[in-house]
Formats: structure tokens, C-alpha cells, sequence
């Protein structure tokens, strides 16, 4: 199959995870239904809660978590491939910290890939707003490359596009696409979300799929939005702007070859001790 069609989710979540899980099978159902062979939800999108002492109620191992039972439902259900962009999730970490993990579930309704956030966000912005990742998250150690219709597919979440490294690792075992689930913040989603994730797929000569979420949420914050599909000659082939919803877009695989014989990067990598 030289077209997939994917669906990529804008979503607005909240600190409730049974009603994000509510509106992300109706996504499902309506991606299936529009003839969408994988659909992509945003980091965080079964609960988005800064409020550590109120979302720990909710943040339970993998296959306790009800946002990951719904997924795998639905996926088995509809035929279709899902990436839940990233979930908090309990982790092994001894100091209580969770792990901030992207799943990827098959058609069968099985997880294929799981993948931890390896570079975590601990910023004071020009705005006022401070974030430290890693007081409630613990980091992920290693990239992972998923097996899909896509392709091959490298894992990563949000602040990772700012490590050309990882990417770098993603280039060089030839990819055939990126993910890239995200919380964006406003003022760094004005200023580099797009040239970022552009960057990324030319360099790779991959597709970048970078689910968002949008809007002012339950929690406070408020997010970017802009999901992308990029194809990897860096032509943005979906941009969902400021509105929450589906976007649908169709990666032609043959694409890949064709970038990578026009501009050779990878048969001209040269390597450096």
C-alpha cells in the first residue's frame, strides 16, 4: 500500500479522563468511518492536569488506565491503528514519579510500541509561566521505532523536537515517519513550532505527524494548537490552526523515495567520532 490516509485529533483535554476517553472513541469511530487507516491523538490527551495532588487519582498503570482499555476497544472494533500521543502513566521509579508515555495499539487492538518522553520540560518563560517536568515525570532513556502502515515510525513527544540527536537516531535508521504529540505552549508555538517540525522532516526525509492540543484548558493552561502533517520535503500537507476536531490527510509513501534521490543525505552521511 502505497496511501494511507491517517486522521490526526486537535484536542482541548481536560482533568477527566472518562471524558476525554468519551470524546476520543467517537474520533476513532468517525476516523474509521472517513476511511482512515491510523489516527493520532495529542500528548496528554487523556488527561491534561498540572494539579498533581487532583490527578493522581486518576494516573494508573498501563492497562488499568481506562483511556488505554478504550483504545484498544475501539481500535479492534474499527480496524484501525491508534496513537495515543501520551498518557501519564505509573512508572517503576521508586520516587513515586509517573512516566509520560505514547502507545501505539494495532488494528487487532493490541500495543505494538510504547515509548517515554525522554526529554522533560523544567523552563521559567518571559510570560511568567514556570513549568518543571521533572518533578512529576521521570525520563525515558531510549528511542523507539515502531513497526506500522507507515513504515517504520520513530516515537517522540512534544519538548523531544528541540534534540536534534533523537532525531538524528531516527534519520539514520531511514524512518518512513515521525510522531511528534504535543502541548505546545502559545508563546514557543508562535515563535517555533512550525520551523521546528518542518526542520525535522528534512532532515529525515520522513513524514512528521505532530498532533496538538488547543485552547485554555480545564487546568489553566493554554496551548498552541497547529497540528501538522508534514511530508519530507518539508510541505505542510495538514495545519489545523486554532480549532479542536479531526483533520485527514493522505501520506503517499512513494513520496519518501522520491525525496531521498533528489537530495541523497542519507547515502552522503558522513559520521564523526
Amino acid at each position: 500500500m502505497t496511501q494511507v490516509k491517517i486522521a490526526v485529533h486537535q484536542m482541548c483535554s481536560g482533568i477527566d479522563p472518562s471524558k476525554n476517553a468519551d470524546e476520543m472513541a467517537l474520533a476513532i469511530a468517525a476516523a474509521a468511518n472517513a476511511g482512515a487507516s491510523f489516527y493520532f491523538a495529542p500528548e496528554m490527551s487523556g488527561l491534561l492536569d498540572r494539579e498533581r495532588a487532583r490527578s493522581a487519582q486518576h494516573v494508573l498503570s498501563e492497562l488499568e488506565n481506562p483511556v488505554v482499555k478504550m483504545a484498544m476497544a475501539a481500535a479492534r472494533k474499527s480496524s484501525i491503528w491508534v496513537h495515543i500521543g501520551s498518557l501519564p502513566v505509573r512508572s517503576e521509579c521508586t520516587d513515586g514519579r509517573y512516566a509520560n508515555r505514547s502507545l501505539i495499539i494495532d488494528s487487532a487492538g493490541e500495543i505494538r510500541a510504547r515509548y517515554n518522553k525522554i526529554h522533560l520540560f523544567d523552563v521559567d518563560l518571559s510570560t511568567g509561566e514556570s513549568w518543571r517536568e521533572s518533578n512529576a515525570y521521570v525520563a525515558g532513556d531510549q528511542p523507539v521505532i515502531a513497526e506500522t502502515p507507515l513504515g517504520p515510525m520513530g516515537l517522540s513527544i512534544c519538548y523531544d523536537m528541540r534534540f536534534p540527536d533523537l532525531y538524528s537516531t531516527y534519520s539514520k535508521a531511514k524512518v518512513a515517519a515521525i510522531a511528534v504529540p504535543a502541548a505546545f505552549t502559545v508563546p514557543t508555538g508562535r515563535a517555533h513550532w512550525h520551523t521546528l517540525l518542518r526542520a525535522r522532516a528534512i532532515e529525515a526525509e520522513a513524514f512528521v505527524i505532530a498532533a496538538a492540543q488547543v485552547g485554555k484548558h480545564e487546568d489553566g493552561r493554554e496551548t498552541y494548537g497547529h497540528s501538522l502533517v508534514i511530508d519530507p520535503w518539508g510541505t505542510v500537507l495538514l495545519d489545523m490552526g486554532e480549532d479542536e476536531g479531526l483533520g485527514f490527510a493522505e501520506i503517499d509513501l512513494t513520496r519518501i523515495d522520491e525525496v531521498r534521490v533528489q537530495i541523497p543525505v542519507h547515502a552522503n552521511r558522513r559520521e564523526f567520532p
